[in-house]
């Protein structure tokens, strides 16, 4: 009798251990999972600067973001090595640590996705603002030293790397879009031509035929990078999204 007790009490133990290991396994099935992915940028066969960040699109918010972050994956041959930062619930950015290697093909997976873009030569950009020039370099070799005006006392250009944003052969420069009323004496509403975008605060290298007599002597813009027209056009024709432009003093 006492050994029928013993074993009942035995089975009873091993049935409740079994039930709650099903039940960790359940809970483990149903974790959060990583959404499909909708887009990658750069784009397939796509040429870009060095410095360009990866950009991944989920068709849902992400609810596991180390998974997702885990599920990509950016190659030269090689893993590269970079940071990873959320923009949205949708979109994660992949900056690279340093440098991508110039003129190389990058492959990029992200879940089931797959794309691959290529570097180009290494187009960089040094702003001295002491100095007032713009000295554009490929493959580490200076090409071209240009005369350049930078951000006024109260409207200092920043300093840092960063990598152009966008490019625009021509584009309307207001002063609103950085707090300034157009009733201001610092107000403006200007044509402006060959345009590269540093930060989405409004810095940009562009032509400026108004300031060309300060290029190169005086820092009088609002924060901009300013250019004489022939060589803001070179540089537009040389430049790629995600080259670098390091701006210091």
């Amino acid at each position: 009798m006492r050994n029928a007790i013993r074993y009942l009490f035995l089975a009873t133990v091993v049935a409740a251990l079994t039930a709650f290991g099903s039940g960790l396994a359940a809970a483990a099935i149903i974790r959060p999972t990583v959404p499909a992915v909708q887009a990658i940028s750069p784009g397939a066969g796509e040429t870009v600067g060095i410095a360009a960040p990866v950009r991944v699109q989920f068709a849902q918010p992400v609810e596991n973001r180390t998974r997702a972050e885990q599920s990509v994956s950016i190659r030269a041959g090689t893993e590269l090595a970079g940071s990873f930062s959320w923009q949205s619930d949708r979109e994660l950015t992949w900056t690279p640590e340093g440098f991508l290697p110039a003129s190389t093909p990058i492959s990029v997976s992200a879940g089931t996705a797959r794309t691959e873009f290529n570097t180009n030569a290494g187009v960089t950009a040094e702003g001295n603002m002491s100095n007032h020039t713009f000295t554009v370099s490929i493959g580490g070799v200076p090409v071209r030293t240009i005369p350049a005006s930078f951000g006024k006392p109260g409207w200092e250009t920043p300093t840092g790397t960063f990598p152009v944003l966008e490019k625009f052969r021509s584009i309307v420069f207001d002063s609103r879009t950085i707090g300034i009323p157009l009733n201001s004496p610092e107000g403006y509403l200007i044509d402006g031509e060959y345009a590269e975008r540093l930060t989405w605060s409004g810095v940009f290298v562009h032509s400026a035929p108004w300031s060309v007599d300060s290029q190169g002597y005086a820092n009088v813009s609002h924060g901009c990078i300013n250019l004489p027209p022939a060589d803001a056009a070179w540089y537009y024709e040389n430049v790629s999204v995600g080259d670098p432009v390091y701006l210091h003093w």
